[in-house]
């Protein structure tokens, strides 16, 4: 149920040929008739979906590295907006550093799950935050939010270099708080990390997703509207 990052399950649940879903099932299901509406105002900024100040960015990364957001209506919400306003939530918090960790700033932002220094999983969140920022979040919201991107990019690249970068691109997570740096790197971070860098530039991967006819139809069944459609 909704608002995280399994949109893209039902859409190709709807999209099927033979074993497609009902509308019912994404409203009632998904949307849980409405009660996954948010409409609060965060750091200034209207969230349309989901948990109080925002959770976790891969919200808004993976069901988006295919589907885009921009122009993306259905009933519950403008997707455009909930992309954006979550990032730019999820910014200002970092930003505003009200924990008061160490090295936090408007270009050292993004919480999203990693690895954490005691080597266990963190769905890190304005809600949930220990310290530890993930590279992926700010680096995979650059659509969304490309000057706050770019900046926290420059400073994991440029200041923070080889303990942040290593044969396959940035590691999973670091707390400059605990001065700890990760040495994984993780696929999942990666993948939308690459992807959406080329949907900033061109739309790449938006253009080809929503191209596919089964794609479109089960957009257009669940009720959603966009000028791809």
């Amino acid at each position: 149920s909704g608002w995280n990052e399994a949109l893209i399950t039902y859409v190709m649940a709807a999209a099927s040929v033979n074993n497609s879903i009902p509308k019912a099932v994404y409203d009632s299901g998904w949307a849980r008739n409405g009660a996954m509406k948010n409409n609060n105002t965060f750091f200034g900024y209207v969230l349309p979906l989901g948990l109080n100040i925002g959770g976790p960015l891969f919200f808004e990364h993976y069901s988006f590295l295919g589907i885009n957001p921009r122009g993306l209506k259905d009933n519950y919400a403008d997707y455009q907006t909930q992309t954006i306003n979550h990032t730019l939530i999820n910014y200002e918090y970092c930003k505003a550093n009200p924990k008061q960790y160490y090295g936090y700033s408007s270009q050292c932002w993004g919480l999203t799950a990693s690895d954490t220094p005691n080597n266990g999983y963190n769905a890190n969140a304005p809600d949930n935050d220990i310290g530890v920022i993930t590279p992926t979040a700010a680096i995979s919201s650059l659509p969304y939010t490309p000057t706050q991107s770019m900046a926290a990019l420059h400073f994991f690249y440029y200041k923070l270099g080889d303990k942040m970068w290593g044969d396959y691109g940035f590691y999973d997570a670091f707390s400059l708080q605990d001065a700890w740096f990760a040495n994984s790197t993780l696929a999942i971070d990666q993948g939308p990390a690459i992807v959406m860098i080329e949907n900033y530039r061109t739309s790449l991967l938006w253009n080809l997703f929503t191209s596919c006819p089964e794609v479109k139809q089960g957009l257009i069944k669940l009720g959603f509207t966009a000028p791809y459609l």
